[in-house]
């Protein structure tokens, strides 16, 4: 089962792509949404992560819970202590998406910094992750270029290579991004650390424009969305939207609450419908 399962990944059945794909066909924005694994517990992610499937969300990063996150603002970083303190580890995560991956088909990308990964080791990260049902990793600290090896790996196993791109990306460094991303090249639309913002770049479509020229993977945008509104115009000018620490502030105020999957999962379905209007 698990070779099988390793070969149709390494075939290139990847979720995130054919998802991104098959909204863009279809002339629809994508809605990303993003979870601390762990926070409150991984149980609480394991239903929390099925229910976004069934609100609508197309693809969920889970975050793999570090010491030291430092691309990450307050609202991740507190979630992280939360879930290590819970006793959160990597191999408990890739536990949840393979439960996860018993229950539904949502798209699955991992969003770590690279300690935890050479902790575990590199190959048995990515072997372990790709048969638990895992679709890509997003790596935080690593620029790809310092280790294309690394990035390999990961699609030997037909996990999708989620880059970052920010505004003071060089033309020359956005081609290779694109070039090397799977599934979606990553936008970061405001320098800074993840966290909620008033309002959105007002030269987010002209950025987002010049990153897509001469590519054609769909490009997400993310860092500082928080509401349908700024969610439906950053996939206005992209190809979708990605909202992280608004649903991770949901997950604090309601972590022990018995309604904590029920409103986590309404938002981001709400996230979700905006983003999907957007033509």
């Amino acid at each position: 089962m698990k070779a099988e399962g390793g070969r149709r990944k390494a075939e290139g059945m990847n979720r995130i792509a054919a998802r991104l794909a098959a909204n863009r066909k279809a002339g629809r924005k994508s809605f990303v949404a993003y979870l601390s694994a762990g926070d409150p517990s991984l149980d609480a992610t394991v239903e929390m992560a099925v229910a976004m499937d069934a609100a609508g969300v197309d693809v969920l990063e889970l975050g793999v819970p570090f010491s030291d996150p430092m691309a990450d603002g307050v609202a991740i970083q507190a979630s992280y202590e939360r879930a290590l303190k819970a006793g959160c580890t990597p191999r408990g995560v890739i536990e949840a998406v393979r439960r996860i991956r018993a229950r539904c088909q949502l798209p699955l990308l991992l969003f770590t910094y690279l300690n935890p990964v050479l902790s575990y080791g590199i190959e048995a990260f990515a072997t372990d992750a790709a048969e638990a049902g895992a679709d890509g990793v997003l790596l935080l600290d690593l620029p790809p270029e310092q280790d294309p090896g690394l990035l390999k790996t990961f699609q030997k196993h037909g996990l999708a290579t989620v880059c970052l791109a920010a505004p003071t990306t060089s033309a020359v460094r956005k081609t290779f991004l694109a070039r090397n991303s799977r599934g979606f090249l990553y936008y970061i639309c405001r320098l800074g650390v993840t966290g909620e913002r008033v309002d959105l770049p007002a030269d987010l479509a002209e950025k987002v424009a010049a990153l897509k020229r001469g590519s054609d993977i769909p490009v997400c945008i993310g860092f500082g969305i928080s509401t349908p509104e700024q969610a439906a115009a950053a996939a206005a000018a992209g190809d979708g939207a990605v909202v992280g620490s608004h649903l991770v502030k949901l997950v604090e105020a309601h972590g022990a609450s018995p309604d904590l999957v029920r409103v986590v999962a309404a938002r981001a379905g709400e996230l979700a419908a905006a983003v999907h209007a957007v033509r």
